[in-house]
Formats: C-alpha cells, sequence, structure tokens
C-alpha cells in the first residue's frame, strides 16, 4: 500500500512541480493575528473550514492557481477589484505573496524528478527485484533536498515577511488540541495519507500562541517572516521556517 501510495505522491509532485500554487483571491481585510479571537471571542484561533458546496480536495490535491477559478462574466470584473483590494492591504503590510515555486533553486525540478524515477526503480526492480510490501524497507519516505533560495523576487529570503498559501499538517491533533507548531504543505493529505513533499517544499510554522486546527483539507494562508532555518520531525523535514504572525482562508 505504502509502493502505491509513493507512486501517486511521485506522480503528483513531479507533474505539478513547475505548476506550484500562487495566490487565489481571499478576503481584502488583514489577515487574522495568532492572537486574535474567534467570533465567539475565545482567544484561540481556529483555522476553520469555510462553508462550501463541495466535499473538499482529493489526497494529492494542490492549492489551485489563480486561473483555476470558476469565474465568468460580471463575476471577472468584480473578482479584479477585490484581487486590487486584496492586493493593496498586503503591500500595506509589507508583505510579499508568494508561491511554493519561489522556494524551489534553479534545476531543483529536475534533480527531484531523477531522485523520483531511481526510487521507483528500487521499488519496481526487475523479476526478483523490488521492495516487498509490508517489508522493513516498505516506506513511505520523503525524497528531496534541502537546498533553499538566498533571494526570493530581489529580496533576500531569510528575514523576508512573506505569505504562502498551503495545507496544515499538525504534530498533534484532536478536538480540542492546542498547538504552535505545525508543517505547511502545497498538497492535500502530505505527510497523513501521502508521503511529505521535498524538504524545500514543507514549510516549518511556528506561531506565538497556540491556536486550534479545526478542519486539515481547509487551505489557508500563512503569512509572517521566513527563515531559511532546517527543522526536522517525524512527520517530515522542513528546509524553511515561518515565524507566524497571521493566517486566513485561503479563497478558491
Amino acid at each position: 500500500m505504502k509502493q502505491i501510495l509513493l507512486a501517486a505522491s511521485a506522480l503528483v509532485l513531479v507533474s505539478g512541480l513547475t505548476a506550484c500554487s500562487e495566490a487565489s483571491e481571499p478576503p481584502a481585510s488583514a489577515p487574522q493575528s495568532d492572537a486574535a479571537g474567534d467570533a465567539t471571542g475565545s482567544p484561540d484561533v481556529q483555522l476553520a473550514r469555510a462553508e462550501t458546496a463541495d466535499s473538499g480536495p482529493e489526497i494529492g490535491e494542490r492549492v489551485p492557481e489563480p486561473d483555476e477559478r470558476k469565474s465568468s462574466g460580471s463575476s471577472i470584473a468584480s473578482a479584479s477589484a477585490a484581487e486590487k483590494a486584496r492586493a493593496d492591504a498586503v503591500a500595506a503590510r509589507g508583505v510579499t505573496e508568494i508561491g511554493w515555486e519561489e522556494l524551489m533553486p534553479e534545476g531543483e525540478e529536475e534533480r527531484i524528478a531523477e531522485m523520483y524515477q531511481a526510487q521507483m526503480a528500487r521499488l519496481y526492480g526487475g523479476p526478483g527485484g523490488g521492495v516487498a510490501e509490508g517489508s522493513a524497507a516498505d516506506q513511505a519516505i520523503q525524497i528531496g533536498t534541502f537546498n533553499r533560495v538566498e533571494e526570493i523576487l530581489g529580496q533576500p529570503a531569510d528575514g523576508m515577511k512573506i505569505r504562502l498559501p498551503g495545507y496544515t499538517v499538525p504534530f498533534e491533533y484532536g478536538k480540542d488540541a492546542q498547538i504552535s507548531e505545525f508543517l505547511l504543505v502545497p498538497y492535500y493529505g502530505a505527510c497523513l495519507h501521502a508521503p511529505p513533499p521535498p524538504p524545500n517544499q514543507t514549510v516549518f510554522v511556528k506561531a506565538d500562541k497556540p491556536i486550534k486546527l479545526k478542519d486539515l483539507s481547509q487551505a489557508v494562508w500563512i503569512e509572517g517572516t521566513l527563515r531559511t532555518e532546517t527543522q526536522k520531525s517525524d512527520l517530515a523535514d522542513a528546509a524553511y521556517t515561518i515565524e507566524m504572525t497571521g493566517w486566513e482562508i485561503y479563497e478558491y
């Protein structure tokens, strides 16, 4: 089973590396601080799923690109106005909105593709080869490197104030779980139902005050200070860290 998940994850990642997620159209208001209260006045922030008619993302589904949104006619004009208002609000905070591709050094896509091909050959080698399902070697391992970018859009990456969309992966999860650290990844189900992305496509997030994660299938914007710091955990290793100052639901 793990071999199947790894193969599926490889196809998702390799085919999507050059189409990493960018900004969609969130509300124009500023993101909620990690110390802000929820609608009931509680001091805990809940990353709650927006009420939508769909059934949520599929395992391995990436955060959608802006042009994947369904809009037509007059809605295009209103979307453009909302986009401008949102961009102005983000710029006023001195924050730069980035996508996952900005975290990938030049040529990294090709390196990771080669690593996945080598892993597939090891798992599904010729007659008598390969890894037996259920064996000690049958593990959904993290493939990739810790190679990082030094600059993002002309600014030093370390210390840059950014806003990045993705899915959250907590180290602890429960109805009343209070967490101050979690992972941010570009596709749903990573680290839990599918192998993790490469370290340089995995971000370790630290919040000053504990927050509540209510629905892992809800994509969110995470805003804060980017650090080129490596963090290792049982779930996945991360080549970057974000010191979170706020969040909001990723609308698409």
